[in-house]
């Protein structure tokens, strides 16, 4: 985590932003397209200048996907509940050049959610480009 990817960010900037959302009002088809949600939680972070490295997910029985991407910034994950049209989502970034809020927003839109509750925590060192962004 020492390297970021990108940006004039110094090396070791032990700073970041974590937003963790709950989705209500979507689709049970929708929450229970693993092929979608993966696709879906790839394309919201890289619009959000997030590095993906890797996305794996897990089908479950009789419903429900967890989806898991890892960052170059750390990782986002989501969970689904499609028996209730809900799901979490967490999006953890270090430094400043991801914008978790942003894709947190994103996938609200992808997902035609009716209503999201997000708490945006600013984690590591007080850094006045993301102390600015806890607005959600």
């Amino acid at each position: 985590m020492s390297e970021l990817p990108c940006g004039p960010e110094p090396v070791g900037l032990f700073a970041g932003q974590h937003v963790l959302a709950e989705l209500e009002g979507v689709s049970p088809e929708l929450l229970d397209d693993e092929r979608f949600l993966r696709h879906a939680l790839g394309e919201v972070l890289t619009q959000a200048d997030a590095t993906v490295l890797e996305v794996v997910s897990k089908q479950f029985e009789p419903q429900g996907v967890t989806v898991l991407a890892l960052l170059s910034e750390s990782h986002a994950s989501i969970h689904t509940y499609p028996e209730v049209g809900k799901v979490f989502v967490d999006v953890f970034t270090c430094g400043t050049r991801a914008k978790p809020a942003l894709a947190v927003q994103l996938l609200a839109e992808a997902l035609g959610a009716v209503s999201a509750r997000t708490d945006v925590i600013s984690r590591g060192t007080r850094v006045p480009a993301l102390v600015g962004e806890e607005k959600s």
